[in-house]
């Protein structure tokens, strides 16, 4: 999409291939949300040469010092129009080097786990989540019925994307604070190893999910002013944590009571938590 967007041509013509250490030895893995911002800035960086390399070779061509444009696929310079890829063939003709290069670093981070100190982030991306929760408290089994959502994603690079992003960050956080318990034996081994003992989410427990992007660009020099929309939504889950206690609360009669209830929570362990309530400990 970024180099489809700098080129001004359609989407499906560009192909992506696997990485690969003969073509880039040092590319940064799609890891830690970092996959648009570390890889999508170098693919805008290696955009912009051949870009550039096409425009000094049009104003070469036509002797004009004219803006050149670029869109939909054609390509315009003082009065002059042609198709993006009759001018690639024209270039590949003249001996313009069609291919490039591009990485990224990010600037001005870096951490000494010596002294604890630094900055290890180059910004921050910020949301807020109301979560609304039923509680059997004859079970302690939960449901999470609805939740709404305002996520901060910058200047959004797709907002379908990133729609899904935060819909899915959001329910994985919800399992990993509701019912992804580590079990382990007397002996130490792990119990809850696979899919049938280790319960993550399924389709049935979405909840009724309302989802808006923050209306802000990314203060920051990034990929078009966008942010990271990869695993910060996981942390909008705290709020289903938080919405639980509220629900267990409710079940005391003394106003200032508040669950220690711990994570995960489970039915076991909401349960735990409605009796203490109950009984007032």
């Amino acid at each position: 999409q970024v180099v489809a967007d700098h080129l001004g041509i359609d989407q499906e013509t560009i192909q992506v291939t696997a990485t690969r250490t003969d073509k880039v030895p040092n590319t940064s893995p799609t890891a830690a949300s970092s996959g648009s911002d570390l890889n999508g800035m170098a693919a805008l960086t290696a955009a912009r040469k051949i870009r550039q390399r096409l425009e000094i070779f049009l104003r070469e061509t036509y002797q004009t010092s004219a803006e050149v444009r670029f869109s939909r696929g054609l390509v315009r310079v003082g009065g002059n129009e042609i198709t993006f890829s009759e001018l690639a063939r024209r270039a590949w003709f003249a001996r313009v080097p069609l291919s490039a290069t591009g990485h990224y670093a990010t600037p001005d981070i870096g951490w000494d786990p010596k002294t604890g100190k630094g900055r290890p982030f180059y910004y921050f991306a910020n949301g807020a989540a109301v979560t609304e929760v039923a509680i059997d408290t004859l079970t302690g089994v939960p449901k999470v019925l609805r939740v709404d959502i305002l996520h901060d994603v910058g200047k959004s690079l797709n907002p379908a994307i990133d729609l899904g992003q935060i819909e899915g960050g959001f329910v994985q956080g919800m399992g990993w604070l509701t019912s992804e318990e580590l079990v382990y034996s007397s002996a130490g081994e792990l119990l809850t190893h696979g899919l049938s003992t280790y319960k993550i989410p399924t389709a049935t427990d979405r909840p009724e999910m309302h989802i808006h992007l923050w209306d802000g660009a990314n203060p920051r020099e990034m990929l078009y002013q966008s942010k990271a929309v990869g695993e910060p939504p996981f942390m909008l889950a705290i709020s289903v944590h938080s919405a639980i206690c509220h629900a267990i609360s409710s079940v005391s009669s003394d106003s200032k009571f508040w669950p220690q209830l711990n994570a995960p929570a489970t039915p076991q362990e909401i349960l735990r938590c409605v009796q203490c309530a109950a009984n007032g400990s």
